[in-house]
């Protein structure tokens, strides 16, 4: 049985993108044994795709603020040893970055990643036994793709799917509801806190509930504040990202900003407007099944009247 190791460690999104490259990887190899190290608060996400054997989880995030902690180090040592217990016959490392590519350094296994004309940090090819060549200006769902499949032999199909069961995926159904995604770890990407509401109000409107997921305490209060204004909405607890995962699977709508719970709803096939302000759509971009409309750009703030007319040809509410 072939041993696979993929390294896609973080942030949320990237997760995301790197879940079809495992689909295509089950499909082509289904007797293969495939495993993944990817970063503990994204565990629970990665778990949820159906062709993954094992989840190796890694804290280096966390590691880097607690080094003076002697259980820091007795992690390390842990997850050094829980990524060395096995010979892996492929280890791909998706991420391209240094940190991950001493991750590879450490595996037991032939390791393949980007040549260093094709990611952000050169050096980290220096650890890779073998090199691939990838589109530098490529959607990153179709670098991670093109990457294994190189990796591993196979040219990827044109379709591409990202392992998820929506249906299996949604907990505690109920009534229509939004979900508006408003958090982001990037103040570029932030939408004004007034077009937030007057979204909010507007699905309100249209008969729907409107639900206000938050990550951090500053996050945590704007969901607050925007509630508060609506006069309803329901602000959720924060929850492991399977459970969030649920959450948006069970939406009529998704409105949020380029974030990863965004990727998250494109993923599971959910209707969605995304708000582009301060990156690339056509890079990073959410990519799905179901109905996607992209309003603004780098550089170009949609204002809230946009997102409407736009959400209303996603949901049909402007027939």
């Amino acid at each position: 049985m072939a041993e696979i190791l993929f390294i896609k460690t973080s942030s949320l999104g990237d997760v995301v993108h790197h879940m079809p490259a495992v689909s295509d990887a089950r499909r082509r190899m289904p007797g293969a044994r495939l495993s993944w190290v990817v970063e503990e608060p994204y565990a629970p996400l990665a778990r949820l795709h159906p062709g993954i054997d094992q989840v190796i989880t890694v804290a280096s995030r966390r590691w880097r603020t607690q080094l003076h902690r002697p259980e820091t180090w007795s992690e390390i040592d842990r997850f050094r040893r829980a990524i060395r217990e096995r010979r892996y016959d492929v280890v791909i490392d998706s991420q391209g970055l240094l940190r991950t590519a001493l991750i590879a350094k450490a595996v037991r296994g032939v390791r393949h990643g980007y040549d260093r004309a094709s990611i952000r940090e050169p050096l980290a090819s220096l650890f890779y036994d073998v090199r691939h060549q990838v589109e530098w200006r490529s959607h990153a769902i179709v670098r991670n793709r093109i990457l294994t499949g190189r990796a591993l032999g196979y040219d990827p199909p044109p379709q591409f799917d990202f392992g998820l069961d929506r249906a299996s995926i949604v907990r505690n159904a109920r009534n229509g509801y939004a979900v508006l995604i408003h958090a982001t770890a990037q103040a570029g990407k932030e939408w004004p806190q007034s077009n937030w509401l007057a979204v909010a109000r507007a699905l309100v409107d249209r008969g729907l509930e409107v639900v206000l997921p938050w990550g951090s305490t500053a996050e945590h209060r704007r969901s607050d504040e925007i509630a508060a204004a609506l006069g309803c909405g329901e602000v959720p607890d924060r929850r492991p990202l399977d459970e969030v995962a649920g959450l948006i699977a069970g939406a009529a709508v998704i409105v949020g900003v380029d974030t990863g719970l965004l990727h998250v709803a494109a993923a599971l096939g959910v209707p969605l407007v995304g708000i582009f302000i301060g990156s690339e759509p056509g890079l990073t971009g959410p990519l799905g099944s179901g109905p996607i409309a992209i309003v603004g750009g780098k550089g170009a703030p949609p204002d809230a009247a946009e997102v409407l007319r736009t959400l209303d040809r996603v949901t049909g509410g402007g027939r």
